[in-house]
């Protein structure tokens, strides 16, 4: 590789706009068998604040150490250790899946809502790996 290649890499920008606007937030979702319990895991062996435990989804956060950063904790009856999903934030959920439906992003059945929680849609990026879209509807 000749220098010019190699500064030409490090010092061009990418053109293409996203199709749709996350916020400056993530957080990591990743399934246990009780949430209370790993929330208490959470605080004591990585010192992890809890943010909220919504008992009617069954999901918990825990503020980490990284800003805006969030663990959410997702009950389940058999949770499958490594499959963590990023959970990108958005203002509108409908608009950003209708734009990324458009650009051929599969999804995963319906958008989940969570009455004055939460509403989700899961989809896959090309290799199959789950990332999910969420709308805060607290507020």
């Amino acid at each position: 590789m000749s220098i010019k290649y190699i500064y030409y890499i490090i010092t061009r920008k990418e053109t293409s706009m996203p199709l749709v606007t996350l916020k400056n937030t993530i957080t990591l979702a990743i399934s246990v068998r009780d949430r209370h319990a790993s929330a208490r895991w959470y605080s004591d062996k990585l010192g992890f604040e809890l943010v909220h435990h919504m008992d009617e989804a069954g999901w918990s956060e825990m503020r980490t150490m990284t800003d805006d950063v969030v663990l959410g904790l997702a009950e389940q009856a058999e949770p499958a250790p490594g499959n963590t999903v990023p959970v990108f934030g958005v203002d509108d959920i409908v608009k950003a899946r209708g734009t990324l439906e458009e650009a051929g992003v599969k999804f995963d059945g319906q958008t989940v809502t969570v009455e004055g929680y939460v509403s989700t849609a899961t989809f896959y990026d090309p290799d199959g790996n789950a990332l999910m879209l969420a709308q805060d509807l607290t507020s």
